[in-house]
């Protein structure tokens, strides 16, 4: 039996304009090298319940241009403004990165990825909560344990773009910080090579 929701994605599949559009706009992202523009084409990939090689393509473009732009930006001293489109979709895609690293054990790449985004964020509030990121991987923290005990993500707002970082812990940022201080020295030591000269 059909679903409602299966209907719409047979329609848009055959929906040549729409179709069109989708091949505009991977254009587009191809030829501006547009993350953004990559994260578009991904959620309507995902909707239409696109094969996994495709989808898994575009997220490599995604990231692959996000540390390109990171390291651009690194090089000209310039930090990512979330209120900027493209900045906001390059420090997503970082994080979702070290997120997965994070998740897969890889402590190293994840802490490293959590404090370049807290050197790179201009918004205090996801700058505090990349440290308390990188402080729990540093402590030892587990993936599972950070999310099921530290993570409060009760408190996502899924109208709010900033809420693919996790911002809300079980206690305030600033507790978090103190308790971890010793973490917070060493993360901002290892930071000072990425300071100007």
């Amino acid at each position: 039996m059909n679903t409602p929701e299966s209907t719409d994605i047979d329609r848009l599949k055959n929906d040549a304009e729409f179709q069109e559009n989708v091949r505009l706009l991977e254009q587009e992202m191809h030829e501006t090298q547009s993350i953004a523009k990559g994260y578009q084409l991904l959620d309507i990939k995902l909707a239409l319940q696109e094969d996994e090689e495709r989808i898994n393509e575009l997220f490599t473009f995604i990231v692959n241009q996000a540390f390109d732009t990171l390291a651009e930006y690194l090089t000209q001293h310039k930090g990512f403004a979330l209120s900027d489109p493209e900045e906001y979709a390059t420090a997503r895609a970082i994080y979702e990165h070290g997120i997965q690293r994070y998740s897969e054990n890889d402590t190293k790449g994840a802490k490293e990825i959590f404090l370049v985004l807290y050197h790179q964020i201009d918004e205090p509030e996801v700058k505090d909560a990349m440290m308390i990121h990188a402080c729990a991987v540093m402590e030892g923290v587990t993936f599972d344990d950070f999310i099921d005990n530290f993570a409060d993500v009760t408190r996502l707002d899924p109208e709010d773009p900033k809420s693919v970082f996790i911002t809300e812990f079980t206690h305030p940022n600033d507790m978090l910080l103190a308790m971890w201080a010793h973490h917070v020295e060493a993360g901002k030591n290892e930071l000072k090579v990425l300071e100007k000269e």
